[in-house]
């Protein structure tokens, strides 16, 4: 058997690739949007991509499954459970054969027997992974997003983000069920799970890329606890805000994921950039470092930084009606944003320019902006300014800054009607990068008093000064 796992750093995310050394035949697990890396990894190993599934309908990116078993003339399996209340979406032409718990298809000499573990979602399956080449049991299974390290798939978003009513404690019940489901499964099963340290679909999942069931068993804090009524109280407290493109993102993928576009957009020289800049239906983001961004940027621009964080913000606070411009380092580095705004569906990159362009836009007499960045010491002086903290809100129970106001930087752009515009605005997180964010959003709203505390609420903490803390609210609708 073969084995490759194919995993987007800025996603948090995993897809596999299993092949059979028999038959050359392979499957494709929880493929992204982008199908190259798939169509390649099979290539190099000498296999064809035979069958295509997914363990249940993602949030956090678009699904590649259709796309992929469509051009590779491959079996496209998917599930069938959940009810008639969330299920896949086939069209006329779609050919897809339907799974449900207790099922099994082969790959050549692998044999994978589907399991329904509903909770995270309510068609959630794992994929049990026997090599019957060498055994008659289990290896591994793929859980999806319904068993990480450390960690187990969160049960709210169906109602947070895809707007279920009334499914977050039912839901939470049911992955209660579903692990219990997994006693049934001998400690030495190895798990692959479909996401890692830093996906939004947990709390705190680990980063190591795989784990078996007995460490799980032994570490995982969901696995610990044998009482429903504590387990759906413990999973629903404290999950993080969804990224608002979540719900987009489910409906998509259960209804179907239009074509990514293939053409790559044009550089934009400083001739063509002001017209673009001023355009009511065009967001320019600029992905340079904060600290940098803050020293000199286009008037109207968003500093969305490149990195793991990229496509999680550009989700949730860029719109997929609007036309997008890029600044970014080379084109290089604009290829790769790109395609992780296209993982996302926002597609409408209509052009990008280098860095080199705020050169060329200041030899051309064009004024650049500046945000202003202060420090804990000044901060903690200072008492005509309003102060916002755009962290999680799990982060601003736990201690804040007396006298801060909290809007989670998902939330900013529906909040901007509330905001004084006469009065400085002192935008803080944990670190600077989010308030940074924070900080060109207003700017680019035409707030003028904006100021962003760099070190954020660390510093504020390392300084020793005094903060607040705040009971969190548990709900379970």
């Amino acid at each position: 058997m073969i084995l490759k796992r194919l995993y987007d750093e800025g996603l948090a995310q995993a897809s596999y690739l299993v092949g059979s050394e028999q038959t050359d035949e392979a499957l494709v697990i929880d493929p992204l949007r982008d199908i190259e890396p798939y169509l390649a990894a099979a290539e190099a190993e000498s296999l064809r991509i035979t069958h295509v599934t997914e363990t249940h309908i993602h949030a956090d990116f678009l699904s590649g499954a259709r796309e992929l078993a469509s051009l590779a003339g491959a079996r496209l399996l998917l599930s069938g459970e959940g009810g008639s209340e969330w299920q896949y979406r086939l069209g006329p032409s779609e050919r897809a054969e339907l799974l449900r718990d207790g099922d099994a298809f082969t790959v050549g000499e692998i044999r994978v027997d589907v399991r329904h573990m509903p909770g995270h979602t309510p068609e959630h399956l794992l994929f049990l992974i026997t090599d019957t080449a060498t055994a008659d049991k289990p290896v591994g299974a793929f859980t999806g997003d319904f068993l990480f390290v450390g960690d187990v798939g969160r049960p709210d978003l169906l109602e947070r983000a895809a707007h279920i009513e009334g499914t977050m404690e039912s839901s939470a019940r049911a992955l209660y069920q579903s692990l219990r489901l997994m006693r049934e499964y001998p400690d030495y099963l190895q798990l692959w799970p479909g996401h890692g340290a830093g996906s939004a679909c947990g709390k705190a999942l680990g980063a190591l890329p795989s784990t078996t069931l007995g460490y799980e068993r032994l570490f995982n804090w969901a696995l610990q606890i044998s009482d429903e009524e504590v387990f759906v109280r413990a999973v629903l407290a404290g999950q993080p805000e969804p990224p608002r493109y979540f719900g987009r993102m489910k409906t998509l993928n259960r209804d179907g994921v239009p074509p990514r576009p293939k053409h790559f957009p044009p550089r934009l020289d400083v001739d063509a950039f002001p017209a673009a800049v001023g355009r009511d239906d065009t967001i320019v983001i600029d992905a340079r470092s904060p600290a940098v961004y803050s020293l000199g940027f286009i008037p109207g621009t968003i500093n969305i930084p490149a990195g793991r964080s990229f496509a999680t913000w550009a989700g949730s606070l860029l719109s997929p009606e609007r036309d997008l411009i890029l600044i970014a380092g080379s084109e290089q580095g604009a290829r790769a944003l790109i395609r992780e705004l296209s993982l996302i569906g926002l597609d409408r990159v209509i052009g990008w320019a280098g860095e080199d362009i705020l050169d060329r836009w200041r030899a051309d007499r064009h004024p650049l902006d500046r945000i202003e960045r202060i420090d804990s010491r000044v901060l903690a002086e200072t008492d005509d300014a309003t102060i916002i903290d755009v962290r999680a809100a799990t982060e601003w129970n736990d201690g804040h800054i007396p006298g801060a106001r909290h809007i989670f930087l998902g939330d900013l752009l529906e909040s901007l009607d509330d905001l004084p515009r006469h009065r400085t605005l002192v935008v803080a997180c944990q670190g600077g990068s989010r308030s940074a964010i924070a900080a060109s959003l207003l700017r680019s709203h035409g707030f003028t008093n904006v100021v962003n505390f760099s070190g954020g609420f660390a510093e504020w903490q390392q300084a020793g000064l005094p903060i607040e803390t705040s009971p969190p609210v548990v709900t379970t609708r």
